[in-house]
């Protein structure tokens, strides 16, 4: 395999890489708000309102990771742009994909709703391929901001912001449906401007430059995995915790909202414990996972969201028990994924050469993503053959049960990332 180019550029000093910091943690707020409004909760809601199948909310589901194979034909383009560059032309594609949403109640106005259904999957497909393409950049660009030592103690930070400014936003947006039932173009239309807020404030970001005469090839980035054993471990556990994450949130949704009856607000306020879970839970883990090192992390995590998923078949009604079990689910849930998650950056961070990650960074978001991709679109196909003809909410609990199962299984592949062993 051809090593990458011996002339690449020094490290950035101390000054740059705490700007870097800066810029990252306060541009993150908003470029997780626009992310994460477009691709989970909020647009699984907004199909169910326009009547899409479990196969259609499946496919929304699958087109962040599943587009990340985009991510490979751009790592070759880091040889001869800037890595900023990028990352603005992957969010101005993003925002141009999301101009739809824009005139949604248009939309919904003078087209029939399979039509609508198309126009809006079209959407957030667009805006998934942008993300992703300007996504193959961020983590090689933050790899260069950060000391090894303190890279759970980083992440914990820049994600603490999102959370909070996700919380902010969902709270206002279930304010909003409170008072205005199932009226969602003004909280994409606000998600977009949101967007267009994280461009100016990338746009100062600093990079330690992989530019080269050569090529970044994308058999350099596969012939990492076949000569690297713990990076297939590390791929085997997170890619399965990964796809037990995309294939179970949405259907706790859609059960939620077809199955038992509860409305949007109250299926917004378990997104906000989704996101209040992980905020308590970000700080602490991240300084546990810098002390302690990943692989009790990964125990610790898994079989607690294994126990989570699991009491998800109790729930067979819309009483306060009921909901006070799916209250808990989404807290506890997210507060043991964000654990796992800073754990899993962690292994790869140290996984991934600071002179050049891009290749070992991209081909794991790659892999994991790319398979994770599948999980929706096969529960979704297979919940929809098996509601035809069975109970829908023995048919859901059978799905949790496996899930959890499933997850028990993430730990196998991860329990030899002991402390400074990446």
């Amino acid at each position: 395999m051809s090593q990458p180019t011996p002339d690449l550029a020094p490290p950035l000093d101390e000054a740059t890489r705490a700007r870097g910091r800066r810029l990252a943690i306060t541009s993150h707020p908003a470029g997780m708000t626009f992310w994460v409004a477009n691709t989970e909760h909020l647009p699984t809601l907004l199909l169910v309102a326009l009547g899409a199948s479990e196969f259609q909310i499946g496919l929304q589901g699958a087109f962040l990771p599943g587009l990340q194979l985009l991510q490979l034909p751009t790592m070759r383009l880091i040889a001869r742009i800037r890595k900023r560059t990028i990352l603005m032309l992957g969010q101005i594609g993003a925002l141009l994909g999301g101009l739809p949403l824009l005139f949604l109640d248009t939309l919904t106005a003078t087209q029939e709703e399979a039509t609508v259904r198309v126009v809006v999957l079209a959407a957030f497909a667009a805006i998934a391929a942008g993300l992703n393409f300007g996504n193959t950049v961020w983590f090689p660009m933050l790899r260069n901001y950060v000391e090894a030592d303190r890279i759970g103690h980083f992440f914990a930070w820049i994600r603490t912001g999102w959370h909070v400014a996700l919380i902010v936003y969902f709270v206002s947006a279930q304010q909003w449906l409170r008072t205005h039932p199932g009226d969602f173009a003004p909280l994409f239309i606000a998600a977009w401007w949101i967007g267009l807020l994280r461009m100016a404030l990338i746009a100062r970001m600093p990079e330690r430059s992989e530019l080269t005469e050569g090529q970044i090839r994308m058999r350099e980035a596969v012939g990492l995995l076949r000569e690297n054993p713990r990076l297939r471990r590390y791929l085997a556990g997170v890619t399965l915790n990964a796809a037990i994450r995309t294939s179970t949130l949405p259907f706790v949704i859609v059960m939620m909202r077809r199955e038992i009856g509860i409305d949007d607000q109250k299926i917004l306020i378990t997104t906000l414990c989704l996101y209040g879970g992980a905020l308590l839970a970000l700080v602490p883990m991240g300084r546990l996972t810098d002390r302690i090192g990943p692989a009790p992390v990964f125990r610790m995590t898994a079989v607690g969201m294994a126990v989570l998923l699991a009491s998800l078949s109790f729930v067979d009604g819309n009483s306060s028990a009921d909901y006070a079990i799916l209250l808990c689910f989404f807290a506890g849930f997210s507060a043991l994924n964000a654990g796992f998650g800073l754990a899993d950056t962690r292994v790869l961070f140290e996984l991934a050469p600071a002179e050049a990650p891009a290749r070992t960074l991209v081909i794991c978001n790659v892999v994991t993503n790319g398979l994770r991709a599948l999980a929706p679109l096969v529960t979704g196909a297979a919940l929809q053959a098996l509601l035809a003809e069975g109970d829908g909410l023995q048919i859901y609990h059978g799905l949790f049960l496996t899930m959890a199962g499933l997850q028990l299984l993430t730990f196998v592949p991860l329990r030899g990332f002991a402390r400074n062993q990446g």
